[in-house]
């Protein structure tokens, strides 16, 4: 009988660090799809940039809130092919942003968004450039999700199919009256192909999930704050001289969970995304490191200077 020496725990521990380091690389960079899935994203970056019209527009403020604007309104804001590519690079800009703390999307002119422009749609309607689109904005709307920025989608209007699936790629989402979220992919044929049934099953519920997209039921304010899909509902003010409009009351609403340094907001978001992907021991190993990266910071050591007693 030929005796083998156990496993040393050491090589246990790397093979485990060295699965946990590959999950944090793979949220790191946020993308869910690459080359070993047989997707190239400048090819098909090439052939979104063939359908033009609308833009994406960032404004990024000193207050570290940004304003990410789907800008389309002779479609409702409908995403064309050269939208979505702009919407990647801005995802990018707000990655890069060191100064960022909070992120509000909404659409122009009071619509939010009315999904894919159907002349991008139809042009593309073979089912390997239908797949490559898919992952293309797989791939952007979970790096929105994944921004170290806390983020809120604007809801005036409509936000359909496509537009819907945006809107739960944001940390919150705010309604505003009259406003209507809906999945309408049945109608066309379809189910979400952009993420949004799998965010809306960690919103929601699967049962709730079941209903919205097997019924495309017309989500209002009050039944989006009902069952969890919306965190808030815009006020209305009949005294047009004082009302705020609802950009302001979003940015009023978002400050305050963005008041403080960035450094400390980037780690408030990062510590709740490693508990919301990771597994159990992997999130407190993360959550571990991330406090390593606050304490004894300028913030930190600031706290502790004005509150030396007590109370």
């Amino acid at each position: 009988m030929v005796l083998r020496a156990p496993r040393p725990r050491f090589l246990r521990s790397i093979c485990c660090f060295g699965s946990w380091a590959r999950q944090l690389q793979r949220q790191s960079s946020g993308s869910v799809y690459s080359s070993i899935h047989g997707f190239s994203q400048e090819e098909i970056k090439e052939k979104l940039q063939a359908f033009p019209g609308g833009s994406i527009d960032l404004l990024k403020q000193d207050s570290g809130i940004a304003v990410l604007t789907i800008n389309n309104p002779p479609r409702m804001n409908a995403f064309s092919g050269a939208m979505m590519v702009d919407l990647e690079e801005k995802v990018t800009q707000l990655e890069n942003w060191t100064d960022g703390k909070g992120v509000i999307v909404q659409g122009a002119a009071q619509t939010f968004c009315s999904g894919s422009d159907l002349n991008a749609v139809r042009a593309m309607s073979n089912s390997q450039d239908g797949m490559k689109m898919c992952m293309f904005m797989q791939n952007t709307l979970t790096r929105l999700l994944r921004l170290p920025l806390i983020s809120v989608a604007l809801v005036e209007g409509n936000a359909l199919g496509g537009g819907a699936e945006l809107t739960t790629a944001c940390d919150f989402r705010l309604m505003a009256s009259g406003s209507v979220i809906q999945f309408v992919h049945k109608h066309m044929g379809l189910v979400p192909g952009w993420g949004g049934a799998a965010r809306l099953v960690t919103l929601v519920g699967s049962r709730n999930a079941l209903k919205l997209l097997g019924g495309a039921v017309k989500v209002d304010s009050d039944l989006g704050v009902h069952i969890g899909l919306a965190d808030g509902v815009l006020k209305v003010d009949l005294d047009a001289a004082r009302a705020e409009t609802g950009l302001q009351q979003a940015e009023s609403w978002l400050s305050q969970y963005t008041k403080g340094p960035a450094p400390v907001i980037k780690a408030v978001k990062k510590v709740v995304l490693s508990g919301r992907e990771l597994s159990l021991s992997d999130a407190l190993r993360t959550e571990k490191d991330i406090f390593g990266t606050v304490w004894g910071g300028p913030a930190n050591l600031q706290a502790l200077a004005s509150k030396s007693k007590h109370k």
